[in-house]
């Protein structure tokens, strides 16, 4: 037997309710959640000595078990006759007390301020079945009358789906009022009929709209929203953004139901926001291995990636993340980032915080009480320490944050917070052997573990870097590049000329200054703020052979191109990023690789030059083109891509003479290394730039 209306415009009707309620018998119909899922916010809300209305009580056991627990003046209303006769026969021995009143609810006949409660458990959503003029006067009766009976300080608490149209009107109504209104989520669960009907879930909140005292040209307006599980309600600006995080929490609810039912929905993730703040604490990612075969204690696992290890491959891309999965063995995993700006206690802590959350996204398949491992890499959370923080009216908002890395060495970087997960220039920091380390030594009188040793300890704000090691793979391919000069063992005693478009933090403009003591280079950064970041925070510093320009690379090449005294370089470096994200090119902007500016990039660069771009392009036909137009402005061009990134490198020459094969290529970059390595260079040991020329590809 259906007992739910065809269209929902039935809820509204007298006799739908009439024929509902005599089909459906002495039965209870618990529409929104049942007493037990119910009680934490109804005796948070509702003193057990206040005047209780409810109203559209339907033959809910919500109104009895209340008053079985304390609760013993209550009211109880409903249209339907059929339904109070029940109701009256079910009580009048039992529940003396309480009472039960065939009445509309848009003109009750109780007197002014005759109660400090009205409860309302899915009344409201049966009533507000559209926006249609007739039944919004209704809605505008029902609600004025729920404020009239209510005295101040009396609270309408509001059991409901939040649909957005009903979230609109109840908000809208009682905060023009000046009434607070707080939004409160109760339950994820629903009764089953609904969910079978409509085959996803939808959470149950509570509204809580409080009567205060009219304030003559008063405009405050106050509305929260206390996210399940919860105590403290978030403030928020305005109706529209209560209205967006209610929305969000429906939308993860539905996204679990999906993930319980079926595997391989694709790509999924999700930010978890912290109930204090309602700032995003963890991002989730979701990843199904089908292929995976299923075992009893396969079906599910949580990753939780180290602070700082979130921009690696590996767990910051989605290919990296299915790799992830497969090799973990499981047929569901969920990788976990954290996010910077948020406090953690550690691995343990964050288990805690994580498991009743994440364990709504285990798949159907896995057995009850079955035990879900964490995972993750070193056994702990990671160190990250935010240094700076500050916006660029060019680059937007941005951190420079020191994060420790799988050799327990620290790292500086530059992050755009618009790309949060892509790190724009980092540093190697040196070994910390400071008074804060000798103070930390004194201080503990216990045998020191090896992670108390001094490199391990958080970097000082001034630590200087280690400006011998290059940190990126696509920095070290671009100097890998500089062996395409033909003379690798001349570079150091011989000129270098040498233009670098894009700053960030300084790291490769101040490489090639330091370990090739004839370069002079020039380094054009479009935004002013990156300069005092790279001086300030990664030892940067101009000199007679190092000088930036600050303007825009199109710009400044297009006037070199065309002044008199055109000025060559041997060497041409593009690693510019793009502002635009919604282009399939984020390094560099299209205009870069334009072909009329390719040509003015050509016309600055010696007989013998070589032009270097960092290409990161997740468009295939895009990058198609932009190869097809640098091989139509130069003969000779090698693709290097960097393993485990988007990152490509492109190396760029004049003449088909000059094209070498691969074992003159690997010749080449041998000879630049015994150069760089001679006594005295502080070259870093673990630079092979052979195997970056390895897998270059010509074409």
């Amino acid at each position: 037997m259906n007992l739910l209306p065809k269209r929902s415009k039935e809820f509204g009707s007298v006799d739908y309710w009439e024929k509902f309620f005599q089909q459906r018998g002495k039965k209870a119909f618990e529409w929104y959640g049942t007493y037990l899922e119910l009680c934490g916010v109804l005796h948070k809300y509702i003193k057990p000595r206040e005047r209780v209305l409810v109203i559209g009580c339907g033959n809910s056991e919500l109104s009895e078990q209340l008053y079985d627990v304390g609760y013993q003046d209550i009211v109880n209303i409903d249209i339907s006759e059929a339904v109070i006769k029940q109701m009256k026969e079910r009580n009048a021995s039992r529940r003396p007390q309480m009472s039960f009143l065939k009445m509309d609810m848009t003109q009750m006949e109780f007197p002014d301020a005759s109660f400090q409660v009205v409860l309302d458990k899915g009344t409201l959503d049966a009533v507000l079945t559209d926006e249609e003029e007739k039944t919004l006067q209704q809605v505008d009766r029902m609600l004025a009358e729920v404020g009239r009976v209510l005295q101040v300080g009396g609270r309408y608490l509001c059991i409901s789906l939040a649909q957005a149209h009903i979230l609109k009107k109840a908000v809208g109504h009682f905060s023009r009022e000046g009434w607070m209104v707080r939004v409160h989520q109760v339950a994820s669960s629903q009764d089953q009929v609904l969910e079978a009907e409509s085959r996803f879930s939808l959470p149950v909140f509570a509204f809580v709209m409080t009567k205060f005292r009219p304030v003559p040209g008063s405009a405050l307006q106050i509305f929260e929203l206390c996210a399940q599980e919860q105590g403290k309600p978030v403030r928020l600006e305005s109706a529209e953004r209560l209205a967006e995080a209610v929305r969000e929490r429906q939308q993860y609810a539905w996204l679990c139901s999906q993930l319980r039912r079926k595997a391989g929905l694709g790509s999924v993730s999700l930010d978890l926001c912290s109930g204090d703040t309602g700032e995003p604490r963890y991002t989730l990612h979701v990843v199904d291995s089908p292929a995976v075969k299923p075992s009893r204690d396969n079906h599910f696992a949580i990753f939780i990636i180290p602070q700082g290890r979130e921009t690696e491959w590996l767990f910051g891309m989605e290919e990296g993340r299915k790799q992830l999965a497969a090799s973990a063995g499981f047929r569901r995993l969920v990788t976990v980032a954290l996010h910077r700006g948020q406090q953690y206690d550690g691995m343990d802590s964050v288990q805690a915080e994580l498991s009743s959350r994440v364990m709504e996204l285990a798949p159907a398949a896995m057995p009850p009480q079955q035990q879900v491992p964490f995972l993750s890499v070193g056994g702990d959370i990671g160190v990250r320490t935010v240094q700076h923080q500050d916006c660029s009216p060019l680059s937007g908002d941005y951190v420079i944050e020191d994060v420790q890395g799988d050799d327990r060495r620290y790292f500086r970087r530059l992050i755009f917070l618009s790309n949060r997960n892509v790190v724009q220039s980092e540093a190697r920091l040196l070994k910390d052997v400071s008074h804060r380390a000798q103070k930390k030594r004194k201080k503990d009188k216990k045998k020191q573990r090896p992670a108390d040793t001094p490199e391990d300890l958080p970097p000082a704000p001034g630590q200087s870097v280690d400006k011998s090691y290059l940190c990126c793979e696509h920095h070290k391919a671009m100097i890998a590049g500089l062996a395409l000069l033909r003379n690798p063992e001349l570079l150091l005693e011989t000129p270098l000329a040498l233009l670098v478009v894009g700053l960030g933090g300084g790291s490769l403009p101040l490489f090639v200054h330091d370990h090739f003591p004839k370069s002079c280079v020039d380094a054009v950064e479009i935004d002013p703020s990156m300069l005092e970041v790279a001086t300030r925070w990664f030892g940067f510093a101009q000199s007679e052979r190092m000088k930036v320009h600050i303007a825009d690379g199109l710009d400044y090449i297009t006037s070199l191109a065309g002044g008199e005294a055109r000025p060559l370089y041997d060497v041409i470096m593009f690693d510019v990023d793009s502002k635009d994200p919604t282009l399939g090119m984020s390094c560099p902007p299209p205009a870069f690789v334009d072909q009329p500016f390719l040509q003015k990039v050509k016309s600055i660069l010696t007989h013998e030059g070589v032009f270097i771009l960092n290409l990161v392009c997740r468009d295939l036909a895009l990058k198609d083109s932009v190869l097809a137009g640098l091989k139509a402005a130069f003969p000779v061009l090698y693709v290097r891509r960097i393993e485990g990134e988007v990152n490509e490198i492109l190396f760029c020459q004049l003449h088909p003479g000059q094209k070498l094969a691969t074992p003159e290529l690997l010749e080449m970059a041998q000879a630049l290394e015994r150069t760089l390595r001679r006594p005295g260079r502080g070259w870093d040991d673990t630079y092979v730039l052979s195997d970056m020329l390895k897998t270059v590809k010509i074409v």
